[in-house]
């Protein structure tokens, strides 16, 4: 199954006298609609999300805390929120990463299939063409998700002082305003971004390297899982320092966590490193790796079935 699109316009002109008409319709390898992308994208991911949240509430707390009071590692993590908290703790702010993920990965994915025609040039083979796509899927998708995304850490800290995803937006909306819901937007970008292009270029030359491994025309579904999760968690260990930085300025002020005059990356890096050392911005990288490694194979999958059911309904019609 081809995962790649092709822009091979039809162009028909008919001329008069007066005025030239151009109409143009664009084809796509894979015999999807723009929407399809869409609601593809969106499964997939509202799905790894679901999916991997514990973990993703691991990482959260281990990059949250420092000092005495942050964790060993991530068992010493799991065990101490098991006893203290109980096993819902690990579960909260699970509504807000489900209102955030579907739309968000709608555009994700759409965006992506709709830059890699233009950019590839019809090589399908282009690993900086799927790169360049994945950045600018990503600056797309966080403008959607980041608002979401600091209302679920928020809810994940420890004794968090908000009841649920509305109760915490009315309260820093009103405490905060607006404004903080997008603080950490600029470091998730710059953060996202490389790992986009990490991830995509990975996940399409070993989804390549995998199909020709085994011989075989037509990508599978451990073709599409173990291409994934390589690249999935190749991108989180490169930028989990930059990870780091969004989860201290989107939980900043909250249970103890600092607070920063300026959202600068740079200023953030130099007060963690000054605390912790250097080890401090590489906190959480083993729950960040072991929630994107699977995660980006569930996600893939997952989004590459959903392409398939599509392709199938279209062709019957």
């Amino acid at each position: 199954m081809a995962t790649a699109t092709d822009f091979c316009p039809e162009i028909s002109v008919s001329s008069t006298q007066q005025l030239p008409q151009t109409t143009a319709t664009i084809h796509h390898v894979d015999g999807l609609h723009f929407w399809q992308y869409m609601i593809s994208g969106s499964i997939a991911g509202s799905i790894e999300h679901m999916a991997m949240f514990p973990v993703d509430t691991l990482k959260t707390r281990m990059q949250v805390l420092s000092g005495p009071h942050q964790y060993v590692n991530v068992g010493h993590a799991l065990t101490s929120m098991l006893k203290l908290e109980g096993a819902s703790s690990l579960y909260r702010g699970i509504a807000a990463m489900g209102l955030g993920a579907g739309p968000s990965h709608a555009v994700y994915f759409s965006v992506y299939e709709a830059c890699k025609p233009i950019f590839s040039r019809g090589d399908h083979n282009n690993s900086a063409a799927h790169a360049v796509s994945g950045v600018f899927a990503t600056v797309s998708s966080d403008a959607v998700i980041t608002p979401m995304d600091t209302v679920k850490q928020r809810l994940q800290l420890k004794n968090s002082p908000y009841k649920g995803v509305v109760d915490c937006v009315k309260k820093v909306a009103v405490k905060e305003g607006v404004g903080a819901f997008y603080a950490s937007y600029r470091t998730t970008v710059i953060m996202n971004a490389p790992f986009t292009a990490v991830h995509f270029a990975t996940y399409e030359a070993a989804k390549r390297g995998l199909s020709q491994a085994r011989d075989e025309e037509e990508e599978g579904l451990v073709v599409h899982a173990t291409a994934g999760a390589v690249a999935g968690g190749l991108a989180a260990v490169v930028t989990t320092p930059l990870d780091v930085v969004k989860t201290q300025l989107q939980c900043q002020g909250v249970c103890g966590c600092d607070r920063y005059s300026s959202s600068s990356i740079g200023t953030v890096i130099t007060s963690i490193v000054k605390k912790d050392g250097y080890g401090g911005i590489m906190r959480g990288w083993i729950p960040r790796m072991l929630f994107h490694a699977p995660a980006a194979a569930i996600c893939w999958s997952t989004y590459e079935a959903s392409k398939s059911f599509f392709q199938r309904l279209n062709q019957t019609n």
